[in-house]
């Protein structure tokens, strides 16, 4: 069910007029209704969950969260007014606290237990601003801040303010306030040079710097499309560049392939798109992708992740490994760089593993958690996410079925309990889920360690407790700024 929410600049300054008459904040409504009417032409928009946020103080800026109903949505936007400071970093801090609001309750995020793009909720902020100087009470600032303290209960758990399925877009509203005489240029719509650009790159998403309704038009459309379901990663090379490939489609070593050249496709920041089954229409997966230490039942407490997992590809061309019954995971990679010069190569038989670093407790690289792959009709690259050190436990898992027909003998009983060893804990769960699909349901033990320690899982349900808390709070603050607008002003 993807979350919208609109960010509306309500500055003194939105209340200019274009050369049409039209305040920017009117345009911006509008903009708002738009965007509606084109998402509506999808059947999936019937779960779309809107809500608005303006650049008013906290709490008063969250016009519509998680208990207003679309009525109530479109009743706050008609009445919205233009008046006071661009307090942008302070709005966009209060939007990702509202979109985090529920995060801990639901254990969406899996803390200390691998990353699952299946567990998700899709988010897409849309600001529409005017693009002029931020102000605060004390001063005019040129970049951006958003407030590092945040009033939600395990923000601390995440280096930054927005989580991986949450992207930033901007609608910067340049349009003059005198009738142009040169003729409209058509084409894609540029990104802005003001100080949210870089905020929304961050993120996953872009802005959009708007200088006549029709460009205004041609950026909701491109909006509308832009509600996929998804999570974003950081894709990174790690060693050597591939050796080039001829035209046979088979590598060539006596050409060049600047290896120490930096290359676009060396580092791409993409979505993975995570299709809903077709059966639940919700999104479906097996296996975690790993976190980035080793968890230890030693560990006071988690270290801060980072928003996107950081999943480094190594160049070597390797087999492509599946076996029967296995389950795993398979995600399209959004079009960048990366995808394009795979699909150049034109090899879809051959992979290349991917690793998290620090993941693993014997090496810095960590263990192949999975593969990239082009598509056998070369029209996409997917990221096939597999049980933790796959290469090791395929082999086995073959042998088992094949050779040992489920009764395994002493000397594979040993490698696969120092393949285990090389698991992280929290791999365990679901690698017996497998198993027992497989039919083989009894070879790793029911006293299962998820590897943390006690007073690591006492404090992620005190931060669950909190956060109840924070939001009954929320919601009558809500209800009082409902009930008497004006005393609250």
């Amino acid at each position: 069910m993807p979350i919208l929410l609109f960010l509306i600049d309500t500055s003194a300054s939105m209340n200019q007029r274009t050369d049409l008459g039209t305040s920017y904040l009117d345009i911006a409504k509008g903009a708002v209704e738009l965007f509606l009417k084109l998402r509506a032409r999808d059947p999936a928009s019937r779960g779309d969950r809107y809500m608005l946020v303006t650049y008013d103080e906290p709490p008063y800026c969250i016009k519509a969260g998680w208990k207003e109903n679309h009525a109530t949505f479109m009743s706050e936007l008609k009445n919205l007014q233009a008046s006071g400071l661009t307090t942008l970093g302070q709005a966009l801090r209060s939007s990702f606290d509202l979109l985090n609001l529920n995060r801990l309750i639901s254990g969406i995020d899996n803390y200390g237990q691998g990353r699952n793009p299946f567990f998700l909720e899709p988010s897409i902020l849309i600001t529409i601003t005017d693009g002029n100087k931020l102000t605060s009470t004390a001063s005019v600032q040129d970049e951006l801040h958003l407030p590092l303290n945040s009033p939600l209960p395990g923000s601390e758990l995440t280096k930054e303010p927005f989580r991986w399925d949450q992207r930033l877009f901007a609608l910067v509203l340049r349009l003059p306030g005198v009738a142009s005489t040169e003729p409209e240029q058509l084409g894609s719509v540029p990104t802005d040079e003001s100080a949210i650009t870089q905020m929304c790159e961050v993120t996953g998403g872009r802005s959009y710097c708007v200088r006549t309704q029709r460009m205004l038009n041609q950026c909701l459309e491109s909006l509308v499309q832009k509600v996929q379901s998804g999570v974003v990663i950081n894709f990174e090379k790690t060693g050597p560049d591939p050796l080039p490939v001829g035209e046979d489609g088979l590598t060539d070593s006596f050409r060049p392939s600047n290896s120490f050249a930096a290359q676009p496709w060396h580092s791409c920041h993409k979505l993975i798109y995570v299709r809903p089954n077709s059966k639940t229409g919700v999104p479906v997966g097996h296996w975690p992708i790993p976190e980035s230490f080793w968890p230890d039942q030693n560990l006071p407490s988690l270290p801060p992740r980072t928003s996107h997992p950081v999943v480094r590809f190594s160049c070597i061309d390797c087999e492509p490994m599946v076996i029967d019954k296995l389950p795993f995971d398979k995600y399209e990679l959004e079009p960048s760089p990366l995808t394009q010069y795979i699909l150049e190569r034109k090899s879809p038989h051959t992979c290349w593993q991917v690793f998290v670093t620090s993941s693993g407790k014997y090496n810095e690289l960590g263990y192949p958690f999975g593969y990239l792959k082009a598509s056998t009709t070369l029209t996409c690259v997917n990221l096939f996410v597999m049980p933790y050190n796959y290469p090791v436990l395929l082999p086995l898992l073959d042998d088992l079925f094949k050779v040992h027909k489920l009764k395994p003998n002493l000397k594979w009983r040993q490698a696969f309990d120092s393949y285990l060893k090389t698991l992280p804990p929290y791999y365990l769960l679901p690698l017996k889920k497998a198993l027992r699909m497989m039919g083989a349901p009894n070879l790793i033990s029911d006293n299962l360690d998820c590897g943390l320690s006690y007073s690591v899982i006492s404090y992620l349900k005190k931060l669950s407790q909190q956060v109840v808390l924070v939001k009954t709070n929320k919601q009558k603050s809500f209800a009082l700024r409902s009930a008497f607008p004006y005393s609250l002003v």
